[in-house]
């Protein structure tokens, strides 16, 4: 195991992975962050999912100065969408070194790029054809340039856009630094690396096609504001004998246990700023059962082996598969089913969705539960104490106070005063958890669903003379 401190880099780039919740690299971030920070240019082989922007953003950040008000980073990506959700993260990752990503795409007005432009970004994040018209134009300059990254470059190549890569590197000086990440790599895509890069390395990290059993998988699709209640009713409803909560934060554990307690649940949070004391006293109350709720972040939780853990939830939805693997695996052990519950944003439906395609799961959504089904739920387990009182004990000697309770009142009164004491009561009391940034997935495109039936893209000139040889036809 490795953390992002161990990979050098600075304190502003450190804040702002932890506040996004990521403490550990996945692999593609291990492989390529120090090379692409020793200056090397690199061919990042992998999947959608795997981290790639981070992968690249982080030495971007690293190396460019922001006291150049110029386009010091370039990102080329094949859809405005990719565009869009690269500069996003970029700059979550760059808040604290004031560094500011801005993307540029077709179908925005001119005018209005062409302002922004103005304002000096650091790194530009572009579509190619949009690009190459600021290029022409001269309301970009790339003499600047430091670092290019070619994002998803197979699917540029699939779109028809392999022409305007090569004009716009051309563009670009030789001295940058050069970052190509694909899934695949096509001959036309090793040609670049081969022609426009300098002796790269190469790193190759396919996402594992991982499956899960014995772990029942679910999902509910909720605000981020109401997660906290959602989770409370499911725990009422279903009243886990021991269940791991997962929260992406140091901070967001902390909030979580410590509203999980206003509730009346017996929780305890752990993560990377404990002590080992500390950490081993919650652990060892959780395998007794004198704690029932353990939030943990990622981390915190590597290398958990409990017997008896029923139900595992991702408050937060991890960044990559692997990781909810590793998660949802802390359940459903020893031969025993066991459940597994994210609680997911509507903006962060498309990246469960690529969990599910690389884990090969079944993943099935649930409905949110209401307060009137969590109601039911805490005396449907005060029933259940009832009935496992009966079959276990010898109740004999309360037979005789209990025949006279019967001559006094209704029968169905007493049980629901028994049900009463029994049944656990809630606080009320509203619990705010500190927000943080949904994980947003990029998108598959209409190119990578279908790529069989592709047309390639046609240049300007041949639109241009097909037009005109219909006007010489009339």
């Amino acid at each position: 195991m490795i953390h992002f401190k161990e990979l050098g880099l600075s304190k502003e780039v450190l804040q702002a992975l932890e506040q996004m919740g990521f403490e550990e690299p996945t692999p593609i971030q291990k492989e390529t962050i120090p090379h692409a920070l020793a200056g090397h240019d690199v061919i990042g082989q992998a999947q959608t999912g795997t981290g790639k922007t981070a992968a690249f953003g982080i030495p971007m950040l690293e190396k460019l100065a922001i006291e150049k008000r110029s386009i010091q980073g370039l990102v080329i990506a094949p859809t405005r969408e990719l565009a869009i959700q690269v500069a996003e993260e970029i700059n979550r990752l760059g808040r604290f070194k004031k560094v500011r990503a801005l993307p540029i795409y077709g179908g925005q007005q001119m005018g209005r790029q062409i302002r922004s432009l103005k304002d000096g970004p650091t790194i530009v994040v572009a579509t190619p054809g949009r690009l190459l018209d600021h290029m022409k134009r001269r309301t970009i300059r790339l003499q600047n340039v430091e670092v290019v990254v070619l994002d998803e470059a197979d699917e540029m190549l699939n779109m028809g856009f392999i022409d305007d890569i090569r004009e716009i590197l051309q563009g670009i000086p030789n001295e940058r630094q050069t970052l190509l990440f694909s899934a695949t790599m096509p001959r036309e895509i090793r040609d670049i690396a081969t022609n426009l890069m300098k002796q790269p390395k190469e790193v190759k990290v396919k996402a594992k096609e991982i499956t899960v059993e014995n772990t029942e998988q679910y999902f509910i699709e909720v605000s981020e504001k109401q997660k906290f209640d959602t989770l409370t009713n499911h725990l009422d409803i279903h009243d886990p004998e021991l269940a791991i909560v997962f929260g992406r934060t140091k901070r967001r554990v902390d909030e979580i246990a410590e509203g999980l307690q206003i509730r009346g649940f017996k929780a305890e949070g752990i993560h990377g700023d404990l002590t080992q004391g500390k950490r081993m006293s919650v652990l060892n109350q959780f395998k007794s059962g004198r704690i029932e709720i353990l939030v943990a972040t990622d981390v915190a939780a590597r290398g958990l082996d409990i017997s008896g853990v029923t139900h595992v939830y991702n408050f937060d939805i991890p960044q990559d598969p692997e990781s909810y693997v590793h998660r949802i695996g802390r359940t459903g052990r020893a031969g025993e089913m066991g459940d597994a519950i994210s609680l997911v944003t509507p903006r962060e439906i498309p990246h469960l969705q690529m969990i599910q395609q690389v884990t090969k799961s079944q993943i099935k959504r649930l409905m949110a539960p209401t307060d009137q089904e969590a109601r039911r739920g805490q005396q449907q387990a005060a029933v259940d104490k009832l009935i496992e009182t009966i079959a276990k004990k010898n109740l004999t000697s309360y037979e005789e106070t209990a025949k006279e309770l019967l001559a006094k009142h209704d029968s169905a009164e007493i049980i629901a005063a028994a049900l009463s004491l029994l049944t656990k009561e809630r606080s009320n009391r509203p619990v705010r958890l500190s927000a943080v940034q949904p994980i947003s997935v990029k998108r598959q495109s209409r190119s990578n669903r279908n790529r069989s039936n592709r047309r390639p893209r046609r240049r300007n000139g041949q639109r241009n003379r097909r037009r005109d040889n219909r006007k010489r036809r009339r």
